[in-house]
């Protein structure tokens, strides 16, 4: 075992764990798992969720990238290994078919908190396999933006941050940024925008190395920076690309991180050809030691909303009664019915419908925000939607309609945020200032099977653009 030490070298021999979290001085740890635990045992189901098959229910085949195993939770493929690590261990059966695992934290907030950075680290050590061997390997540790769950087919937009990729057991970690549109855009994808260099001291298949990523808020461009023992290897900024691709990939709620080891696929085979080959052996595991979460500086996130309002809006709360009023009351909640398998994007269906009337304020020529707290529970392939209405004169003629995008949760109890950065799917009408108005919100399910919650009093706020 090596000592916890900050700025620790992770070169300790294979299979060995370094024991706990290591301290970051300056920094505030906001999560983490150390992987302790018997042989043969899941990870924390309260940390992790497993993925299993060949894609998500409703997404891209063989998960987007061409990858061929069956991912599975069966402790052969994906287990504690009784010595503080985490095992995702690929295996081939008699007739050439091949399985691994993946996972997934359950919380998908991690963020750069406004005016801070995030760091997001893990102790790995890569699959101890290399040459003919190790054709097809493709071990990840990676964080995904959290409106991917339930959609499945907004990537690269979202973002995607590439932590740790190696194929073929090259001695190389790569770092990766996915943005934008794909093919080609500001991302170059789908490359991405990548880096990649020499495990320092022993190979990165030999050995445990510390692979960290930091999402810095504060520094101006913002940056987005990846290590490898300490050591800086790749930096992309936020001036180089355009202000909509960089507001998509961090204007949301955050991102959720991924460990797997897949086989073959499209990055395998750029680098070695058509990949598994005959001469690949199965049965290398991946082992990781722990992956940490933390935070320094800045202004973390408020859960419910209580920042105060931009200058010259008016903050709302959705209130039990159907109201809409400019205190928040007590914590509540609502149920959205289900689509029941139907599509109604863009068309309010059985809406919860919240109201503010005689509302005399001057327009102040800003857009309109909100936070929302939705949850699909366990239901998959659900998304809410919102429209927000304001009659400028009170007569009963709603003189502007915006409706939002679609918010796709994910199917994990608890609470998201849906929020205007979802983007603006129409609008009719114009704004203009309010004398006795009044403004209406409606939510419903836009798509799914299954009904949903919304959190009222405290938890949802919307703020309309007028002193």
């Amino acid at each position: 075992m090596t000592v916890a030490l900050a700025g620790f070298i992770g070169v300790t021999g294979a299979g060995t764990a370094q024991g706990a979290i290591p301290p970051a001085p300056g920094w505030n740890l906001q999560w983490s798992d150390d992987f302790n635990g018997a042989d043969r045992t899941p990870p924390s189901a309260a940390n992790w969720q497993t993925d299993t098959g060949h894609g998500y229910p409703g997404g891209p085949g063989n998960w987007g990238t061409g990858e061929i195993q069956n991912y599975t939770a069966s402790p052969d493929n994906l287990s504690l290994d009784g010595n503080g690590n985490l095992r995702i261990t690929p295996l081939r059966d008699g007739a050439g078919n091949w399985t691994s695992a993946r996972v997934e934290t359950r919380r998908a907030d991690f963020k750069a908190p406004a005016g801070g950075t995030l760091r997001i680290e893990g102790r790995i050590q890569m699959p101890n396999v290399t040459g003919e061997a190790a054709l097809g390997y493709w071990p990840a540790f990676w964080a995904l933006g959290s409106p991917y769950r339930g959609n499945y087919w907004n990537w690269p937009g979202i973002g995607e941050f590439d932590i740790m990729e190696n194929v073929n057991g090259i001695n190389s970690v790569w770092g990766v940024l996915h943005c934008g549109v794909s093919p080609g855009g500001p991302c170059n994808e789908t490359t991405g925008l990548g880096a990649n260099r020499a495990c320092p001291g022993a190979s990165c298949q030999s050995a445990f190395h510390t692979y960290r990523f930091e999402w810095d808020r504060a520094v101006t461009p913002n940056e987005l920076r990846w290590y490898v023992d300490d050591q800086l290897y790749h930096t992309v900024r936020q001036n180089q690309m355009d202000a909509g691709t960089w507001a998509n990939m961090t204007e949301h709620a955050g991102y959720f991180i991924l460990l797997n080891v897949a086989i073959g696929g499209a990055f395998p085979d750029a680098l070695g050809g058509r990949t598994p080959t005959a001469a690949t052996v199965p049965g290398r595991p991946m082992l990781v030691d722990y992956v940490a979460v933390w935070t320094r500086g800045g202004t973390p996130p408020t859960d419910p909303p209580t920042d105060p309002p931009p200058s010259g809006s008016s903050t709302l709360y959705a209130r039990t009664g159907a109201g809409l009023g400019d205190s928040a009351g007590s914590a509540a909640s609502a149920t959205l019915a289900t689509a029941g398998g139907a599509n109604y994007d863009g068309t309010p269906h059985t809406p919860q419908v919240f109201t503010s009337g005689g509302i005399t304020r001057t327009y102040n020529g800003g857009a309109t925000q909100f936070d929302l707290f939705v949850d699909a529970g366990t239901s998959v392939g659900n998304g809410q939607q919102v429209r927000v209405s304001y009659d400028r004169t009170g007569d009963g003629t709603w003189d502007r309609t915006e409706t939002y995008e679609y918010f796709a949760t994910d199917p994990v109890p608890g609470y998201e945020h849906y929020t205007q950065a979802r983007g603006l799917k129409s609008a009719t009408g114009s704004h203009g200032d309010l004398v006795n108005g009044k403004v209406r919100i409606e939510v419903w399910n836009a798509i799914g099977t299954g009904a949903s919650t919304l959190g009222i009093g405290n938890q949802s706020v919307i703020r309309i653009p007028f002193a």
